[in-house]
């Protein structure tokens, strides 16, 4: 990886040693305190049924299901592995958006580079996705320093794009691409129409796989601060509007709190982990806010 790295200009070059510095920064003061590990591999646990034949262990026969049927089945259980976490960054048109000094897409790119930090730190594989209308670029899950460098690679040559975002056909997209159960950090502003992201999700968790959304919003976003005549810059194929935010303000808040409400509940009736994040947050104390919750539930 580092003789690649050779042919990189060095403004890039400074982007990825900034991301580096900046993830190990927002970490190591979680990894070095007595926090248990916040995500965990696959745990023993039972998979499925399959018809007993003779030689079996009868250990595992699962009687009740013999109460049942008359009939011999043995329990199957999957045993535990390393983590192998697959990270999606959203990097349609929407995410350059920043009202202050940080775009959402870099925002989002920090987090992204902290939480491979952590799993690669932890010896785990962790893998990247980029993505807008569907995926673009996908770097499979490896655990390697090498392959950590990579990653930040493809971090700070990121750009936004120009396509809308559809959260939910890329979820679906990874579903049909993974072979195995893996935890999967959705990082979005999830910008797209909320049954397709539940269809997207529904697809992953039949699959069996763990899902956490950072959702990733700027404070203009979420408040509406906005006091005088402004003119509304459309991304992904929306229009420019030239408007009186304060004739504005009560419905774009009611109608974008309850996207956000619908959003919320969505994720917990399909169990996943759902994390706002704010751009104007020190990203560090929000991460590990989450991952210390995160660590005591699963302790």
């Amino acid at each position: 990886m580092e003789s690649s790295q050779t042919y990189l200009d060095p403004l890039t070059l400074a982007r990825i040693k900034d991301l580096e510095l900046k993830a190990r920064q927002v970490i190591e003061g979680f990894v070095s305190g007595s926090h248990k590990s916040p995500f965990q591999g696959i745990s023993v646990e039972f998979a499925e049924h399959r018809e007993y034949v003779p030689g079996d262990d009868v250990r595992h026969v699962d009687w009740k299901v013999f109460g049942k049927t008359d009939k011999f089945y043995l329990k199957q259980y999957e045993q535990e592995t390393n983590l192998v976490c697959n990270l999606l960054l959203d990097v349609s048109e929407s995410m350059r958006y920043g009202s202050g000094e940080t775009s959402k897409l870099e925002f989002a790119s920090r987090l992204v580079a902290s939480l491979a930090y952590l799993i690669v730190h932890r010896a785990d594989s962790v893998g990247l996705a980029l993505f807008e209308d569907r995926l673009h670029k996908f770097l499979p899950p490896a655990s390697q320093a090498t392959h950590l460098k990579q990653l930040l690679t493809l971090l700070a040559t990121c750009e936004p794009g120009k396509e809308a975002s559809r959260v939910g056909d890329v979820l679906g997209e990874m579903a049909g691409r993974l072979t195995k159960r893996s935890l999967i950090m959705v990082v979005s502003d999830c910008f797209d129409d909320i049954d397709r992201i539940v269809a997207g999700i529904k697809h992953l968790r039949y699959k069996r796989h763990e899902i956490v959304f950072f959702h990733v919003l700027d404070p203009a976003e979420l408040d509406f601060p906005f006091d005088q005549i402004t003119l509304f810059k459309g991304l992904e194929a929306l229009p420019d509007v030239l408007a009186e935010p304060r004739a504005l303000r009560n419905a774009y808040l009611a109608e974008f709190n309850e996207y956000l409400k619908e959003l919320r509940l969505a994720c917990r009736a399909n169990d996943v982990d759902y994390q706002l994040m704010r751009t104007d947050q020190p990203l560090d104390l929000a991460l590990a806010g989450y991952l210390a919750s995160r660590s005591a539930r699963s302790a």
